[in-house]
């Protein structure tokens, strides 16, 4: 039998009516002959309202409390949706992130997986049981009880599907797929039907909210396919890119074209010119999640993503303490990029952006590359505008390059 693993986000479980749609649903797979693993997010917005509730406690609260409180959520849902299960006539047993096995490094709130060891998931699938896993949680080599940082989810399921040898992961919320950009921002975004794993890992680390960096390169290092689907869709069927978006190694496109728009709004810019290894030391001593890191002449620039970053104001009055006027942090800055495979083989699309913008009267205050992604930095107020402009010009004007 074929080991399948889920994984149902957070709107998917929203209430009592969606878990008992998400039982349901896991139920058929398991009709259809397949062990089934099962990861869930906690429900709704619980992790953003447990967020609020700490820092209306601590403007700066302590990491490890954090993860202890923040891990709440998805022991909830993981046992509510087990009762749904059990009242659908099914066999479900639920487990934390450190009864299945998943172990991470020491870092509180933004933790890697080192290692996954689902002795006990293994031991209850062949019986014909349905094993449901809290996601975003793991415990560190010390046992303590760690997470792994927003839509750490998706993470936690593709590192069980990585050890349990799945057939396949199936990423499941309220949106069928990836999309060429935000669908709120931009009505006239499409569904992208396949995208390779590079092209998904840039448009994750971009700001786009389907799929987790992390988890997309955990798939990537281990061949596993990643369907992401709406969970009031079908099952995967011959052809799953019909109705969803699948993530494989090489999808049938022609390099340098623009595939995606993602934008994060949330970002700081750290500029100093202070000794570029004093600055990265504080950094790194603070665990500071930087995204972007420029050193050129005794300058250094860090894009810092607010998402996992707890303590800002803690870092900024030491960072003025330690370098005075010589580091400062800009906060009114978005971040807004287009992705896709061979895009900065030459210049063309680079300038083609750039102009884009000028014609929108937007101003990029600074330019960054990768071999699949192109990124503005544009001030905050500005980045639906940006990003509707890029979109138009870069996916709703294209044309087919011909080989």
């Amino acid at each position: 039998m074929s080991i399948i693993v889920q994984k149902y986000g957070g709107s998917s479980v929203a209430d009592v009516g969606k878990l008992r749609y998400v039982a349901e649903r896991v139920m058929q797979t398991a009709r259809q002959g397949h062990q089934v693993v099962v990861v869930v997010s906690a429900m709704g917005d619980t992790t953003d309202e447990l967020l609020a509730m700490a820092k209306q406690i601590s403007p700066n609260p302590e990491r490890r409390e954090l993860d202890m409180l923040l891990s709440a959520g998805e022991r909830i849902s993981m046992a509510l949706l087990s009762l749904a299960i059990r009242d659908l006539g099914g066999d479900a047993i639920s487990f934390t992130g450190s009864q299945s096995g998943i172990i991470t490094n020491d870092h509180h709130v933004d933790a890697r997986i080192i290692e996954v060891r689902p002795f006990r998931v293994h031991d209850e699938l062949p019986p014909g049981r349905i094993v449901v896993v809290g996601g975003y949680e793991g415990v560190s080599y010390k046992r303590e009880v760690t997470t792994l940082g927003r839509g750490g989810s998706d993470t936690t399921a593709v590192g069980m599907a990585a050890a349990l040898d799945a057939e396949y992961w199936e990423i499941c919320s309220d949106v069928d797929g990836v999309y060429s950009a935000d669908p709120r921002v931009v009505p006239a975004a499409t569904r992208i039907g396949t995208l390779s794993y590079e092209e998904t890992q840039e448009m994750a680390e971009a700001g786009a909210k389907v799929l987790n960096a992390q988890a997309v390169e955990f798939a990537k290092e281990k061949g596993i396919a990643i369907y992401a689907r709406a969970t009031h869709g079908e099952l995967p069927g011959s052809d799953p890119s019909s109705d969803g978006t699948v993530v494989r190694k090489s999808p049938p496109r022609m390099p340098g074209m623009v595939v995606g728009i993602a934008s994060e709004r949330d970002v700081l810019v750290l500029d100093s010119s202070a000794p570029p290894g004093d600055v990265l030391a504080l950094l790194a001593e603070r665990r500071v999640p930087g995204k972007q890191l420029h050193v050129f002449d005794s300058r250094t620039t860090v894009a810092i993503s607010r998402e996992n970053l707890h303590d800002e104001g803690q870092l900024k009055e030491v960072l003025q303490a330690r370098f005075g006027g010589r580091a400062r942090v800009v906060d009114d800055l978005a971040a807004v990029s287009g992705i896709g495979a061979g895009i900065n083989a030459t210049y063309d699309n680079v300038l083609t952006g750039s102009a884009t913008l000028a014609g929108a009267g937007i101003a990029p205050s600074g330019i960054a590359t990768s071999s699949f992604r192109i990124t503005w930095m544009v001030p905050g107020d500005r980045v639906k505008e940006a990003v509707r402009a890029l979109h138009e010009g870069f996916i709703e004007q294209q044309r087919p390059l011909v080989p």
